[in-house]
């Protein structure tokens, strides 16, 4: 066994990546403070093949240090939009039809591996704040909320590991 190099990797270039098919699935965030976290979302993203991603309210945007720290370059490969109001860009997801989750603990939350999902749909997966999650507004209009099991002491994870466990799961939903 051995270590592969970078070079042996035989990643896609970001023109072969923008090419390349990808499941219909739009990460949104909403007022996420930390650009690290951010990042790391952009390169999850990128590395799971997922094509998008809408930065709300007080979230970081690229050009951003933090960002560039963890996203290692995935700000380029990942197309990125902005909206001042989370509210309005799921409304303007659902209505291009796009089914709204929203990652949260709530009293009518599934938990993450029971979730079912049309490898055909079109999904927007919305993710909160580093400390109150996501926007009580937005409940009502989510179509579903879903959690990730837990069993410790603690009650939430980081939201950039968050992030990456829910498109690991996604990718093997919808791939």
């Amino acid at each position: 066994m051995k270590k592969l190099k970078l070079t042996e990797l035989n990643r896609l270039s970001i023109e072969e990546y923008s090419n390349a098919v990808k499941p219909e699935v739009v990460i949104v965030l909403d007022n996420l403070r930390s650009g690290f976290n951010v990042g790391s979302v952009f390169r999850s993203l990128d590395c799971f093949g997922f094509p998008e991603v809408i930065l709300c309210g007080i979230t970081p945007k690229p050009p951003h240090k933090e960002i560039f720290k963890t996203a290692i370059g995935a700000q380029f490969s990942i197309d990125w939009s902005y909206s001042e109001s989370v509210l309005e860009a799921c409304h303007l997801l659902k209505n291009k039809g796009y089914q709204l989750i929203g990652i949260e603990q709530t009293s009518k939350s599934v938990f993450l591996k029971d979730l079912k999902l049309d490898k055909d749909g079109k999904y927007a997966i919305i993710l909160g704040n580093e400390v109150d999650g996501l926007s009580v507004a937005l409940l009502p209009i989510l179509d579903r909320a879903v959690e990730i099991e837990q069993f410790g002491t603690k009650h939430s994870l980081n939201v950039s590991v968050c992030a990456g466990v829910v498109i690991y799961e996604l990718n093997k939903h919808l791939r």
